[in-house]
Formats: C-alpha cells, structure tokens, sequence
C-alpha cells in the first residue's frame, strides 16, 4: 500500500480541506523553515511534500498514523 496518498491536487483537496494554492504556500513556508531537515542522520523516506501532506489530514481528521 505505499504511494496510496500522494501529494497530488486531488489528494490534497478531499483530504486536507485546503486548496491546492494554500497548501503550496503551506509547503514553501515548511520548506523554507528548514523542514528538510539537516541532512544529518537517516533520510526521510517520503518527500517533504507528501510529509506535509500526512500531517495535514492528520490535524484535520485527527486519526492515528496507523490510521493514515
């Protein structure tokens, strides 16, 4: 099941409530807040956009990760 939710237009709107431009702004404000990390240590498995993504629904829906 990995790759079922993407950071997609579709995806982003059913799941987050934002449109597909608030969540762009959203995503250029983590990015430049250094939400990549600092390259020490183990890599993201997902891309910054889907982690954002993820944690959106998650404040929206409230579910558990296991959930997600």
């Amino acid at each position: 099941m990995a790759g079922v939710l993407r950071a997609e237009r579709v995806w982003v709107e059913t799941f987050t409530g934002l449109r597909w431009q608030q969540f762009g702004r959203l995503l250029k404000a983590v990015r430049e807040r250094g939400g990549n990390g600092t390259l020490q240590g183990r890599p993201w498995a997902l891309p910054l956009a889907e982690r954002v993504l993820i944690v959106s629904v998650y404040y929206r829906t409230n579910l558990t990760m296991r959930q997600l």
